[in-house]
C-alpha cells in the first residue's frame, strides 16, 4: 500500500521553479529518506505533502487524499517533526505533552512517551530550560504521540549527542517494524544509510537518483585498496591505479575483482597489506550529484 504518492510535482516561487516534476512513493511500513543539497527543494516538497502549500502542477496524495484540500482529515493520521517548532517556553515537558493531548484526537500516555524519548527526569523542567537536544527529543515525542500511521521527520537528530541519536534511530526503526511509514530528511548521510529502505536525492528541484538503498549505492563504483609489491597485476574488471605501491580499484563488480585479486595474491605468495574493500557511500553519491 502506498501511503504517499507524488507524481509530476511542480512548485514555483514567482518565476523560480523550486520543485520540477518530482515523482516518488512512500509505502506502508518503510523509512523513506528524502535527501538533497541546500536549496534542492526538499523542504518545499515536505510542506506540500503536509498540506501547507498547493502544487503549481502535478499530483500529491497522502492516504489517497489531497493534503492541501483534506489537511484536517489527515492531521490525525500524520505526525510531523519540523526543523522549527513553536514550543511554549514556560510550560514543562509534561505540561507540553498534556497540552498536545487536548489538541489531537490521538491517544497516548505522556509519562510513557517521556520515557521513550528519555526525558522522564526532565518532566517538570520548563521547555525554556531544556538543552537544544532535549527540545528535539520533545519535538519527536509530539510527532509520534498516539503512533500515527505516517510520521514526517525533518532533520530529527540535529543537536542530539551520539547516544540520543542512536536511541532515536532505534525508536524510528521500531515504528517502521510495527507498520508506521516514515518520511525522513537529514543532512547526516550516515543516518539515512543506516535507517532508510528507500532513498531519493534531490538537486536543483529534481530527483537525481532514487531507489532502494542498494540500488542507489550501486550508482557509484565500489573501491578496493591494498599495498602491493611492484609486480604485474592481474586483469581486473574495474579501473585500476597504482601509485607507489598503493593499489586502488574502482569497480562495479567488487566480488569478482576481489576474488581475482585474492586468487592472484595466493598463487604468487603475495601478502596484500592494508587490504580494504568498501561499497560506495551515500556521501560519495551525494557529492557526485552536487558536482554534476
Amino acid at each position: 500500500m502506498n501511503v504517499i504518492e507524488v507524481s509530476g510535482l511542480t512548485y514555483r516561487y514567482g518565476q523560480f521553479v523550486a520543485v520540477a516534476g518530482v515523482n516518488f512513493t512512500v509505502r506502508q511500513g518503510e523509512i523513506f529518506a528524502l535527501l538533497g543539497t541546500n536549496g534542492a527543494g526538499k523542504t518545499t516538497t515536505l510542506e506540500i505533502i503536509e498540506g501547507f502549500r498547493k502544487p503549481a502542477d502535478g499530483r500529491v496524495r497522502v492516504f489517497g487524499l489531497d493534503p492541501f484540500a483534506d489537511r484536517p482529515a489527515l492531521s490525525a493520521r500524520t505526525g510531523v517533526m519540523s526543523q522549527q517548532t513553536g514550543l511554549i517556553g514556560e510550560l514543562t515537558t509534561l505540561e507540553t505533552l498534556n497540552l498536545w493531548a487536548g489538541l489531537t484526537s490521538r491517544k497516548d500516555s505522556a509519562r510513557s512517551l517521556l520515557s521513550t524519548v528519555e526525558l522522564s527526569h526532565r518532566a517538570d523542567v520548563p521547555v525554556e530550560k531544556l538543552s537544544g537536544g532535549e527540545r528535539r527529543r520533545l519535538d519527536f515525542a509530539l510527532a509520534i504521540w498516539g503512533r500515527p500511521p505516517l510520521v514526517i521527520l525533518d532533520e530529527p537528530t540535529t543537536g542530539l549527542d551520539p547516544e540520543s541519536r542512536q536511541q532515536l534511530w532505534e525508536t524510528v526503526e521500531h515504528l517502521r517494524d510495527t507498520g508506521t511509514s516514515v518520511l525522513l530528511t537529514t543532512h547526516y548521510l550516515e543516518e539515512a544509510q543506516a535507517l532508510a529502505d528507500h532513498v531519493a536525492i534531490m538537486h536543483e528541484g529534481r530527483i537525481q537518483v532514487a531507489g532502494t538503498l542498494s540500488q542507489v549505492l550501486s550508482e557509484q563504483p565500489a573501491r578496493i585498496t591494498a599495498k602491493v609489491p611492484d609486480v604485474e597485476l592481474p586483469k581486473l574488471l574495474g579501473e585500476v591505479s597504482l601509485d607507489n605501491g598503493q593499489l586502488t580499484v574502482q569497480t562495479r563488480d567488487m566480488q569478482a575483482d576481489l576474488y581475482e585479486l585474492l586468487l592472484w595474491a595466493d598463487r604468487n605468495a603475495i601478502r596484500l597489506h592494508d587490504l580494504n574493500a568498501t561499497q560506495a557511500s551515500l556521501q560519495e553519491i551525494f557529492l557526485a550529484i552536487g558536482k554534476a
